[in-house]
């Protein structure tokens, strides 16, 4: 599989299918063309693009009844389930976080904020969305078994750098890759004093991309 980190949290994952997870950022246009969308959640720097995209969307109930009325091919699900489309397997995990629909006047509830155990390919990617640390992340370590975890790092609307090294020994995969940080002046970090604290401390491996560097992952964890 290959990963590609296009920017803030928005994520490509090229295989027998290419994913494109909360397709948003901030400058610029997405260029790659998915078969598959999956938006963690209704803020709009996560449903970003989706409705221009019109392709296959696997959302939380609430936001893929949004796309349906405007005719995107949306895929519901809810927090615990389990659906495969064309192939792909997407399990929706809980997240710590907010989520409304902002787009429509005042805006309005869009339902409960998400993250994805996505496996295709053998490969098994674990998707936080915005989330604070919580302690049954360790539950999706048990049960999917990640060979990648994209974490959050940014701080104030999500967990920053200290929490996100607990939730990385919570979750358990190899590879860690920080994202959903320095988009914004207020969630500037050092992604790079994360990986070194991670990689000095623990067996894994810490992934620092920049917006449009990809990355292999093998069915057994790690990159090149």
């Amino acid at each position: 599989m290959r990963l590609t980190w296009l920017g803030h949290a928005c994520f490509s994952l090229a295989g027998s299918q290419t994913i494109l997870i909360d397709p948003f950022i901030p400058e610029g246009d997405i260029a790659t063309e998915p078969d598959i969308v999956a938006v963690t959640h209704a803020h709009a720097d996560h449903l970003g693009i989706a409705v221009d995209l019109s392709k296959k969307t696997v959302a939380v109930n609430e936001v893929a009844k949004y796309l349906a009325a405007k005719g995107v091919p949306a895929e519901p699900m809810n927090l615990g389930g389990t659906i495969t489309v064309d192939g792909v397997r997407f399990t929706m995990t809980p997240a710590l976080h907010s989520s409304w629909l902002e787009d429509e006047g005042a805006g309005f509830y869009g339902g409960v904020a998400a993250g994805f155990v996505i496996t295709m390919d053998g490969v098994s990617v674990y998707h936080a969305g915005d989330t604070a640390l919580f302690s049954d992340m360790q539950l999706i370590r048990d049960l999917y078994r990640p060979d990648v975890a994209l974490l959050p790092i940014g701080g104030r609307y999500t967990m920053g750098p200290e929490e996100a090294m607990i939730a990385a020994r919570y979750i358990g995969a190899p590879l860690v890759i920080p994202m959903h940080y320095n988009t914004f002046p207020a969630i500037q970090q050092n992604a790079e004093n994360f990986k070194q604290i991670i990689e000095r401390t623990t067996s894994m491996q810490v992934a620092v991309l920049a917006p449009g560097e990809s990355i292999e992952i093998s069915p057994k964890g790690g990159g090149k």
